[in-house]
């Protein structure tokens, strides 16, 4: 399985972005899709999630600021990200995995500065 992320970059305060993450392989089993991220200093953490039946997780922080959703003839996950503020500021992975986490991959990451 690789998965391919795109559309990182630098943005002011208040601006927006969109992520992508194709994968390609054996992604037969993995049922869930979704965004992490991780700034200096921190732990990795949730920003969004979507399962395959559509089912929606967002972490705490970006609650009506991102927007996940998938084109499933693509498989491929977006990650709309609108009122950007500098503590968005990290590296964002996309993630696909089995519900149980039996199976999981990652994305090589992909930088989102946000400036004030």
């Amino acid at each position: 399985v690789q998965l391919q992320a795109s559309g990182g970059g630098l943005v002011q305060a208040g601006g927006s972005l969109r992520l992508s993450c194709a994968a390609s392989g054996s992604i037969g089993g993995l049922d869930v899709m979704g965004w992490y991220r991780q700034a200096p200093g921190k732990q990795r953490e949730l920003v969004a999630s979507i399962s395959r039946g559509g089912n929606i997780m967002y972490g705490g922080s970006v609650k009506g600021r991102f927007t996940i959703s998938k084109e499933n003839a693509k498989n491929t996950v977006f990650l709309q990200m609108n009122g950007l503020n500098p503590e968005d500021t990290a590296v964002y992975y996309c993630n696909w995995r089995g519900r149980d986490w039996s199976q999981y991959y990652w994305g090589q990451g992909t930088q989102v500065t946000v400036s004030s």
